[in-house]
């Protein structure tokens, strides 16, 4: 069963990320097309700017979901070091229950707020605004189920706990890697 869920969630994580990633290049496209028109021809475009926004917005939402399951939300390490290590997966929970409280309030009343704008459209698109907003619940709720399978994958002891990275040991690497490199002969 965890299995199963894990994949699902891998799956879910992987469309959200993808969706991410095409929405960010039409937002970097599209802004670039803006700049063009505007400032080389003088002709500004009346539509690019608003589905850029919008555009930019999903891309977020999107992946907000890959970063709270890859554990890469900023993580305030010296607590994990400060921490017992039989109580990390405690903080793990405390911090992930935190993270799903927000999450839900993001739906909730991101749904809210996209049935609220829904009769209202878009500048110069005549699309309805709903179609932008729609990404704080959509977004949040695959967020929320990365959390979920973060903090069961922690649980089942199938990931490590705490942040994925220690900041502190990237840099004695990377001093160690300058050090070793300013020492080696030149041919």
């Amino acid at each position: 069963m965890v299995s199963w869920l894990l994949r699902v969630e891998h799956v879910l994580t992987r469309l959200a990320l993808t969706i991410a990633i095409v929405m960010l290049i039409i937002s970097v496209s599209l802004s670039f097309y803006q700049v063009l028109t505007r400032f080389i021809f003088n002709a500004p475009s009346t539509w690019s700017e608003t589905l850029s926004r919008a555009s930019m917005i999903w891309c977020v939402f999107m992946a907000a979901a890959a970063t709270f399951r890859g554990g890469f939300m900023m993580a305030v390490e010296v607590i994990y070091k400060l921490v017992p290590k039989r109580t990390l997966l405690a903080l793990e929970w405390l911090i992930g229950l935190c993270c799903l409280l927000v999450l839900a309030v993001l739906v909730y009343y991101g749904i809210q707020m996209t049935q609220r704008v829904s009769r209202q459209t878009l500048s110069a698109l005549e699309v309805s605004m709903a179609w932008a907003y729609a990404a704080i619940p959509v977004g949040s709720a695959f967020a929320m189920l990365a959390v979920l399978a973060r903090l069961l994958a922690q649980s089942c002891g199938l990931e490590a706990l705490g942040p994925m990275h220690d900041e502190a040991i990237e840099q004695d690497a990377i001093q160690q890697n300058l050090g070793s490199t300013q020492r080696e002969p030149r041919p």
